[in-house]
């Protein structure tokens, strides 16, 4: 996988906590979970294409840090009123965890879920 950032010091597109693990991203996965909630193949392609290239997105709609659980960090992209959660593990590997439209499923999944799903 290409990193798409040119500019190494500085993507306009990515916040600071992505643009320090993107050089080092090499692979990505997608959870069961997300291709249930994407079930749209071509959707579900376009969504991850859009994150891992950082186009066309202000950095605050696509990589916002959310926490770090175990060494794992995780993100959240805001892509059409869908919360798209992904994270990014400790061997630099980028996993595509869910794609949640309500915002409290989403907030909930946060708060309560995401450790059993680090585990997918």
């Amino acid at each position: 996988m290409e990193n798409p950032c040119k500019n190494n010091l500085r993507c306009d597109n990515c916040s600071s906590h992505f643009m320090q693990l993107r050089p080092g991203i090499k692979d990505f996965k997608i959870s069961k979970h997300f291709e249930r909630d994407l079930k749209n193949k071509d959707e579900r392609q376009q969504i991850v294409e859009k994150i891992l290239s950082c186009q066309a997105l202000e950095h605050e709609q696509l990589h916002k840090f959310e926490m770090n659980i175990k060494g794992n960090k995780i993100f959240r992209a805001k892509i059409n009123g869908v919360h798209i959660v992904y994270y990014v593990t400790k061997s630099k590997e980028l996993v595509f965890l869910r794609a949640i439209k309500n915002f409290q499923e989403y907030e909930h999944f946060l708060n309560v879920e995401i450790e059993s799903f680090l585990n997918f």
